[in-house]
């Protein structure tokens, strides 16, 4: 009883620094003609609204794709839809066709945060609430102490109530899914991962952790037997959950096609603005998109993308366990993030909320990972006026888990989850013993780094001849941090001999 009474006071503090940071500013306010995605999903609520289905994604009179075209799968579509029905009964003028193009007003503001907070009252808190409770072999205290630090987490708050998005709705599918995993609820965990990946597209950088985890049990069950029955299972539950997200759009092939040409838009190129993966960071030096054809920009990205998460996918597709499944999720999502093509700057969630699960187990690497991440959206975060919020929540983050995890404490091999990687790598490299107090002095001078940097960035107007010299010092610094954590992860993953066997895992 006193768990629950906790875990609602964890849930009521993180409703109450959500509702407060919703105050501030959003993403385009005041600035037309696009205004910013704050605007991009009530035009969407005005779309779904007033045209028909099959327009939705289609270029008209009616639906200009070049002023925020919908290119998101069809559950977002749907979760506008319903949107605009409640605005429809409030204020018919929030979602009136054309005319309400870029409406800013109070009630309607207050409308809209409304919207972000029902969502992630119905589908990510509670998956972070019941992944918290049952962890196994861990205290009330420690359990506590998780929900709280994910529910904290700064870069998902600023991002969805700042800038203003819904990715907390499909974060949120993907967390039921790891859920629905860890108690062998795999058909339901299937269709809790295709409802992400028709959510947000972006999901897809989950999809591989996922396929092989389950392709690994049916073959540890045998593929002649229980194995089949079950894969067989699995490729139903997949294949109907699409079909029915997908149904409406079946009418045509032309209506598929063009909704897949508006979730892959390829011919906008590599990367835009100032993202912070390897592409990014290297036309600094070398002018990527000048040297090198649309083609061969994609094919290079696939390539170096297939690559650097394959060793993992194969180490979980041979041991599939849970332990290996999230960190597998985390050097997946990772590795897309640095390498793949048209990557958002948003998109590092998709690899922090993996991170927030291993917050129990690997507090320091976690925390450092997670205070990285949302400096990386710095640029975006000052350009939408959330300097305030971006700072107070960073540092309310930090403060909570040190206080509940005294991460400079766990800084051994152990606490690392590095005991077989050192033992392996100490026979080239001798000194190599001393790697957690570089750890420690690492993750001190990095802080620093940011702080400066984010300093710098508020305060001083940059050269005239680098106009953008902070957002790319901020891209550039963020993508060497995660290059290392690339690496960390992976070695984790790989030289784990453990198999998931006695760890802190939900039961």
């Amino acid at each position: 009883m006193e768990k629950w009474s906790l875990m609602t006071i964890t849930v009521l503090l993180g409703l109450i620094v959500r509702w407060m940071v919703s105050f501030g500013s959003y993403s385009g306010a005041g600035k037309p003609p696009m205004y910013g995605d704050y605007e991009a999903q009530r035009h969407w609520q005005e779309v779904t609204y007033n045209l028909p289905i099959k327009q939705w994604y289609f270029n008209t009179s009616d639906n200009n794709l070049q002023y925020w075209g919908l290119d998101y799968p069809p559950l977002t579509a749907y979760h506008s839809l319903l949107c605009a029905y409640v605005a429809k009964l409030i204020n018919p003028d929030w979602i009136a066709l054309h005319t309400s193009r870029g409406y800013e007003s109070q009630p309607h503001k207050l409308f809209m945060r409304a919207t972000v907070l029902i969502a992630d009252l119905l589908v990510y808190i509670p998956a972070v609430i019941l992944y918290c409770c049952y962890l196994k072999e861990t205290s009330t205290k420690k359990k506590i102490a998780s929900a709280l630090c994910i529910l904290l987490y700064p870069g998902l708050i600023l991002i969805d109530y700042g800038h203003f998005q819904y990715n907390s709705v499909s974060l949120g599918f993907a967390l039921w899914g790891v859920l629905s995993l860890s108690y062998d609820w795999d058909l339901l965990g299937s269709l809790a991962f295709c409802l992400a990946i028709n959510y947000k597209q972006m999901e897809l950088y989950h999809s591989l952790p996922f396929f092989c985890y389950l392709l690994g049990k049916c073959f540890q069950k045998g593929l002649t037997g229980k194995g089949l029955v079950l894969l067989i299972k699995i490729a139903f539950t997949v294949v109907a959950s699409f079909a029915i997200c997908w149904l409406p759009f079946c009418t045509e092939v032309e209506q598929i096609l063009q909704v897949l040409r508006r979730l892959f838009p390829i011919d906008r190129g590599l990367f835009e603005d100032k993202v912070a993966n390897i592409w990014c960071s290297l036309n600094v030096l070398i002018k990527i998109k000048n040297v090198m054809s649309p083609q061969t920009q994609l094919k290079l990205s696939f390539a170096f993308t297939f690559l650097t998460l394959l060793p993992a996918c194969i180490k979980l597709t041979l041991q599939p366990s849970l332990r290996g499944f999230k960190f597998a999720m985390i050097s997946c999502a990772l590795s897309f993030f640095l390498f793949s093509f048209q990557v958002h700057e948003k998109s590092i969630l998709l690899v922090s909320i993996p991170v927030c699960l291993m917050l129990n187990e690997i507090p320091l690497m976690s925390t450092w990972f997670l205070l990285v991440s949302t400096f990386s959206l710095l640029p975006l975060l000052l350009k939408d006026g959330l300097l305030l919020a971006y700072v107070v929540t960073t540092l309310a983050f930090l403060t909570v888990c040190e206080t509940s995890f005294s991460i400079f404490e766990k800084t051994s091999e152990e606490d690392l989850q590095l005991k077989s990687f050192s033992l392996s790598i100490r026979g080239y490299i001798p000194s190599f013993k001393a790697f957690p107090k570089i750890i420690k002095s690492l993750f001190i001078v990095s802080v620093t780094l940011m702080g400066i940097l984010t300093l710098m960035s508020a305060t001083l107007t940059p050269p005239q001849k680098l106009p953008d010299l902070f957002p790319v010092s901020v891209s550039v610094v963020s993508c060497l941090h995660f290059l290392f954590f690339l690496m960390y992860f992976n070695a984790v993953v790989l030289w784990d001999s453990r198999n998931g066997r006695n760890q802190k895992k939900i039961h």
